[in-house]
């Protein structure tokens, strides 16, 4: 029983954890690579040119092979604003009289009258407002050069202090010609880009909602 019932809390805790989990974001992986090894060609034909120990005077330090690294600057900034208004206004109204018929005497026919009268009416208005703000620095590592060029990177940081842990995680494609001087580039020239900054400890768990919580958000119909 007694082991039973320590297998019990473990799938409940792993429970609440699903019940929990923050929805996930696709980053690219891998987040780093190694430089590839290069190997060069020892040819010993007594000139003073040498090409594989050969560096021009003049080089682009910019990011172009695997193991590369480069400064993004994270300049997120999304707002839209969308609203509707309707309005439907109808109404109608009808009477109706009896003055005369035979055999009856006018003053019979005073309360002979019918009327009616109908109304319907609409008015609805909608409206949604979104922002997203974002600002920050991180270093990321090339890990893939494509046929055309471009450049895939991806990058991580994680600062922990106490019993909090923040993770910042970015990746994208990068064209080499966007790369400014100093080896930056800002993430509004990156295609695909994939941007997560979560929390783990104290302060994540904080703001989440508990499992029961959760249950009764689910469970009940209102």
């Amino acid at each position: 029983m007694k082991k039973l019932s320590i297998v019990a809390c473990a799938v409940a805790l792993a429970g609440c954890q699903v019940l929990n989990a923050p929805p996930p974001v696709d980053i690219a992986q891998p987040t780093s690579a190694r430089p590839l090894p290069v190997v060069a060609p020892k040819i010993n034909n007594g000139a003073i040119f040498q090409a594989g120990n050969y560096r021009p005077l003049f080089e682009d330090y910019r990011a172009r092979l695997v193991g590369d690294t480069l400064t993004v600057q994270i300049v997120e900034k999304v707002s839209a604003s969308q609203k509707s208004t309707s309005a439907v206004d109808k109404s109608g109204k009808i009477d109706a009289s009896v003055t005369a018929l035979p055999g009856l005497k006018v003053t019979a026919l005073t309360r002979a009258s019918a009327a009616g009268s109908s109304s319907n009416t609409f008015a609805g208005a909608g409206s949604t407002d979104t922002a997203n703000d974002f600002s920050g620095t991180i270093n990321v590592t090339v890990t893939e050069v494509l046929p055309n060029g471009h450049l895939i990177i991806g990058g991580e940081k994680q600062i922990g202090v106490n019993h909090n842990v923040d993770v910042l995680r970015f990746s994208g494609q990068v064209d080499p010609l966007m790369i400014q001087p100093g080896n930056v580039v800002a993430s509004a020239q990156i295609a695909n880009v994939r941007l997560e900054h979560r929390g783990r400890g104290q302060q994540a768990e904080a703001q989440g909602i508990g499992w029961l919580s959760r249950v009764f958000l689910n469970v009940v119909p209102f």
